[in-house]
């Protein structure tokens, strides 16, 4: 890796945590300032350590970037990655803090024609349609539960905004004690959130309350797989600190999607955008296999009670 700036140190954070499971190993780091005396022993270095790849973390590339050591690194069969692109690939996120547009409009991905279109909105039709006849009977003994347990409406109804930014009505089970923000207005939801009933606690750790959305998903509002629809509220906030947010409106929203997987729950604007990441990578990767392996993800997640608040 030849850099030692902040996008260096995502990359080594990525690499050096647990949880890594890349298989891939960091054999030899170039910093700016031994830029020069260390170009010219490049060749020796790969040669010596069996380095694969080189991974181009600087700041000021246009200043830095040895052209010519680097594209005879490229002819003889050296990959020579940026260090955008090279986090995308160990992390599953695509990093935002330190994009630039010619990362999004030169970079591979974002491509959706119109059979992928049709095909994801087929398969979202029929699985909410079978979603909703297998789910008949929690539709009505989930309502006599939620008025047993609680005072208020069976249904909570709520605006956010979908795809192209156009608001919707999205429909969930009630969790939360009626009228919960009728004091504080729009807030995050917390861990160990007080506002939450007993039962509401239970249908969130099952999912359970997220089932009325399948009516949304077969309206054509929503798709089984793609970015949580966020609130107007936040999504004007969102908007003005986080760069390219809008990008999350290019596809429908989801019941569940990449973020939800990877990094669960955000109640802050820096996990917003740590969350936004992942948003972002779904929408330049998105095909009908990601869309299967997510849900299959989103099962082991249910099944193992991660992520709930």
């Amino acid at each position: 890796m030849i850099g030692s700036g902040p996008i260096a140190q995502h990359i080594l954070s990525v690499l050096n945590h647990p949880s890594n499971n890349s298989n891939i190993q960091l054999l030899h780091r170039v910093a700016p300032g031994a830029l020069t005396n260390e170009v010219n022993q490049l060749f020796s270095v790969l040669e010596t350590k069996g380095i694969e790849r080189v991974v181009i973390a600087l700041d000021n590339r246009r200043a830095q970037l040895p052209i010519k050591p680097l594209l005879s690194l490229r002819i003889h069969g050296v990959q020579v990655v940026e260090a955008a692109s090279f986090y995308e690939e160990i992390s599953g996120r695509v990093p935002v803090e330190f994009l630039s547009p010619g990362h999004l409009i030169f970079g591979e991905g974002f491509e959706r024609s119109k059979w992928m279109h049709w095909i994801k909105r087929a398969t979202d039709i029929v699985c909410s349609a079978l979603g909703i006849i297998v789910g008949l009977p929690l539709f009505f003994i989930l309502p006599i539960l939620i008025k047993i347990s609680s005072k208020g409406p069976v249904f909570y109804c709520q605006e956010r905004v979908g795809w192209k930014e156009r608001p919707f009505k999205i429909i969930k089970f009630r969790t939360m004690v009626d009228n919960a923000e009728g004091a504080s207005g729009p807030v995050w939801a917390g861990e160990n959130d007080p506002r939450v009933t007993r039962l509401g606690w239970l249908m969130r750790k099952l999912r359970l309350d997220e089932l009325p959305q399948l009516i949304n998903i077969f309206a054509g509002e929503m798709s089984f797989v793609g970015p949580r629809p966020e609130r107007p509220f936040f999504v004007r906030q969102l908007q003005e600190k986080i760069p390219y947010y809008s990008y999350r409106f290019t596809v429908k929203p989801g019941l569940t999607g990449w973020a939800q997987i990877q990094y669960a729950y955000s109640s802050t604007l820096k996990e917003s955008q740590e969350k936004f990441g992942y948003d972002l990578y779904y929408i330049k990767h998105l095909s009908p296999l990601f869309d299967l392996a997510i849900i299959f993800d989103t099962i082991r997640v249910i099944i193992k009670g991660q992520g709930a608040r």
